[in-house]
């Protein structure tokens, strides 16, 4: 139907949301500078973190990246020698995916899930904490590797034999497997947090099926972390005491199977892959619904097929081992299962394209890098489901054309998703909108980078350039497109600080403005977290929204007429609540997690030079746990009397009604 565009109708009685009761007690301030971002419990400025600390690893892990190009853009490179190169291919991999690509979906998870819900926090709000310290504490104790093991050197997957002291004597891996440990712990608490928060604290009138896509999306992701991330922990126990304490797990001398290596990490590593690109997925559906002016094509589909995704992710994962010698029965099955998967990802690619079709498009920058993820995912689809056939697999397997193909599903896939999300929500987050000329120059820069990059290296790998390789000789034909795709590394390299260019750009155009308020609603979205005031109030919402029906927000500005065309009948801001709501009860800022946290790298450090190094490590530890559990209730003034909770709740009521 067409929408009508022009002044807003009156508003009907009844438009807004009723207002319930509050309770009295409000969250204690965060204090100001350093000390507020370290103590707080906000779910939006851990959300924030989480992008920050990530962005921060995206510098190392793209370091680390254009490093390996500059040593294969010509034929014998004497840029790192073999050991360096296996460290920084290694740490690339590994700071990319679990501390770039990974962190940044928990960020929009963070920042928007109890926003979209209509939650005023998430359910345990120290534990989300906590849940962001020790990943920040597992990165940086990986990280001091390059300084202090030199970095691990077995592929971000870390394959069994290799990864034993025999083939890899420092702490290099000893880092990787601590650190990744450690961050590990971070996920799980993350993903309860954020089942229980979807599961138990929606708005009145919130249904599973009236979910935003992007709830759902990262809602299917924590099941994906809750049940994937303990099959690595365990992988990672055995390694640790494999390397630490003379055990043989992995040790063929000693009778061990290092093929179990391979089945525990790819029993995680596939799950792992969708719970990068879900995310990314769910801001997609809501990016291209805003900008297309259409409703999501095909909502229950889109859902169920996520769910789908979650589902069978975990039957595929030998697919990663067609080559290992498993057996034919083994690899028929999964090269079903591999073929099966496409199914619900090709459901998502016809929604949104369904959805974008007859759309009254708006092109600016979070547009064009969702259409991006779009069109560069379905080429890493095709590449991957095409090694569901096990003769193709055991030709390209371990060659450059897995490389283009991955990175065309995490890089073009997620990534772009995740570029896409920062445009579109960065006025909710911090209160002013990046600037689209800027925006437009990035995303081209980034998308000639990228397909200038791992383009060529489909035609690499079918050349038979292995991964891994250090140099190669000039006599092997491979010196044109290895040039062509260093290029383009740099110009990539470049456009993707773009995003950070912008933000400062940006936030200085806007301060010397006067610092303008955006609104609440500046792209005239649909869900319920544009219906606060930009940026986003620690308590989020004055009152708690009611919601009716899917994109609730965007039905309370439209309806139909006489005639059945869709005509506004309020503005976003009209209907925005003011943000200055008091007395809300909201949790206290606290030391504990990030204490509790940090003592975790201590006890590590402890493991791999000197025991005695634990005992201040746990005593730290049990001392925060102690402290958080006698920490007060969230407010100091807070009473026990249930009868006084409830004639203060009264009063606030009254208080409104006058």
């Amino acid at each position: 139907m067409a929408i009508i565009e022009g002044e807003p109708l009156a508003l009907p009685s009844g438009q807004r949301a009723t207002a319930k009761p509050l309770g009295v007690f409000a969250r204690p301030r965060d204090a100001a500078g350093l000390k507020g971002w370290l103590t707080t419990v906000d779910h939006k400025k851990i959300g924030i973190m989480y992008g920050m600390a990530a962005m921060f690893f995206l510098v190392i892990g793209g370091v680390a990246a254009l490093l390996i190009r500059a040593q294969l853009a010509v034929p014998n490179g004497t840029l790192l020698s073999g050991d360096a190169y296996n460290r920084v291919f290694t740490m690339h991999g590994t700071v990319m995916v679990f501390l770039v690509v990974m962190p940044i979906g928990a960020a929009f998870a963070n920042f928007l899930m109890p926003l979209q819900v209509g939650a005023r926090d998430v359910a345990f709000p120290r534990i989300n904490a906590f849940s962001f310290w020790v990943f920040f504490a597992g990165g940086l104790m990986l990280n001091t590797s390059w300084f202090l093991g030199g970095g691990a050197d077995g592929g971000w997957f870390n394959y069994a034999p290799n990864n034993g002291v025999a083939f890899s004597p420092s702490h290099g891996i000893d880092y990787w497997n601590l650190g990744l440990l450690i961050a590990g712990i971070g996920s799980l608490t993350g993903a309860v947090n954020l089942i229980t928060t979807v599961l138990n604290m929606r708005a009145p009138g919130m249904g599973l099926m009236k979910m935003p896509v992007f709830v759902w999306m990262t809602l299917v992701t924590q099941f994906l972390l809750l049940f994937a991330i303990p099959v690595l922990t365990v992988a990672q126990l055995l390694l640790l005491f494999d390397r630490n304490f003379g055990s043989n797990f992995f040790n063929i001398t000693q009778g061990a199977d290092p093929l179990l290596w391979q089945h525990l990490f790819w029993i995680f590593g596939h799950p792992e892959v969708y719970l990068m690109i879900l995310p990314a997925f769910g801001i997609v559906s809501e990016v291209i619904p805003a900008f297309a002016r259409k409703p999501i094509f095909g909502y229950p589909f889109m859902v169920f097929s996520g769910i789908a995704i979650g589902f069978m992710g975990f039957g595929v994962w030998a697919h990663h081992m067609f080559v290992s010698g498993m057996g034919p029965l083994s690899v028929t099955a999964f090269s079903v299962a591999t073929m099966f998967i496409a199914v619900p990802t090709g459901v998502k690619i016809l929604n949104w394209l369904a959805t974008l079709w007859g759309g009254k498009l708006t092109l600016n920058t979070a547009m064009l890098f969702s259409i991006a993820l779009v069109t560069q995912f379905t080429v890493g689809g095709i590449s991957g489901v095409s090694h569901a056939l096990a003769p193709w697999d055991t030709q390209q397997t371990d060659t450059y054309y897995i490389v283009a193909h991955f990175h065309y599903v995490l890089f073009g896939g997620a990534l772009f998703g995740f570029v896409s999300g920062f445009y579109f929500w960065w006025p909710k987050a911090f209160g002013y909108k990046l600037n689209e000329k800027i925006g437009k120059w990035h995303f081209w820069g980034m998308v000639i980078g990228f397909n200038l990059t791992f383009g060529p290296m489909h035609i690499l790998g079918l050349q038979g350039m292995p991964r891994r390789m250090q140099t190669y000789d000039d006599a092997m034909g491979l010196n044109f497109w290895n040039m062509v795709a260093s290029i383009g590394s740099a110009i990539l390299g470049v456009f993707t600080l773009f995003l950070l260019v912008n933000a400062f750009v940006s936030y200085r155009a806007w301060k010397a403005a006067g610092r303008p308020n955006v609104g609440a609603d500046p792209w005239d979205a649909r869900t319920i977290e544009w219906s606060i005031p930009s940026p986003a109030p620690a308590h989020n919402f004055d009152v708690d929204p009611e919601v009716t029906s899917l994109d609730d927000f965007w039905h309370r500005k439209y309806a139909e007429d006489e005639n059945g065309r869709i005509r506004r009948i309020a503005t976003g801001e009209q209907l925005a609540q003011p943000g200055n709501g008091e007395g809300v009860h909201l949790p206290a800022p606290s030391y504990w997690p990030i204490l509790l946290a940090f003592s975790l790298p201590i006890i590590g450090y402890g493991v791999l030079y000197s025991l005695w190094l634990t005992i201040p490590g746990g005593l730290l530890m049990l001392l925060s746990m102690y402290g958080w559990a006698l920490e007060p209730a969230d407010d100091l003034d807070r009473s026990h009397d249930d009868h006084h909770d409830e004639v203060a709740a009264a009063t606030v009521e009254a208080g409104a009604h006058d």
